[in-house]
């Protein structure tokens, strides 16, 4: 249930998206050019960091949509969670950890990044695209999940299956037809 008495009691993000259809459209536009364009990450590498950003800050909303698109790509349904669980124990490419660590310092600590953080994802042979494509991801999601819990916007398993198929099909830009 919204906090807002204008959304409807299901609302997520294309109702809330459409309170400011201008700056909805630009945040629907970045999506699409972050996650889905040019970038040396898979869209599903970035729909992970996604889900992970969102289940750190505890975002129920976009963390059960993101696990589930992250899943539609072909990663196991577990992952996620056992990723917030704990990272240096998770079943995750080792060449990925360093980018995951990254966006976790940023999401819970922001003000203690330190050059040894980006060099550990460069050692593991990332490049700065790579890493400014996390740090974007990353931002991106801490944004999301403030814009989603902020409204008062939780969801639910039907929900998450839904959108979580429908972004791996079809990307963020069907999201643009609520904002005419």
């Amino acid at each position: 249930m919204s906090f807002f008495g204008s959304l409807p009691a299901d609302a997520g993000v294309r109702h809330i998206l459409q309170l400011n259809k201008p700056a909805g459209r630009a945040l629907v536009e970045f999506h699409t050019a972050l996650l889905r364009g040019d970038s040396p990450l898979a869209p599903a590498q970035l729909e992970l960091i996604a889900a992970y950003v969102s289940g750190l800050n505890a975002c129920q909303y976009c963390y059960g949509v993101h696990s589930q698109v992250a899943q539609a790509f072909g990663l196991e349904s577990s992952l996620v969670e056992a990723l917030v669980t704990d990272l240096d124990t998770a079943p995750v490419d080792a060449k990925l950890k360093p980018l995951l660590a990254y966006a976790r310092k940023l999401t819970l600590t922001p003000a203690k990044m330190t050059q040894a953080d980006a060099d550990a994802a460069f050692a593991a042979g990332w490049s700065e695209r790579a890493l400014h494509d996390v740090v974007l991801t990353t931002c991106l999601f801490n944004f999301m999940n403030r814009l989603l819990d902020g409204h008062g916007c939780k969801g639910g398993p039907e929900l998450y299956a839904d959108r979580g198929k429908g972004l791996k099909e079809h990307g963020y830009d069907p999201l643009l037809g609520f904002l005419k």
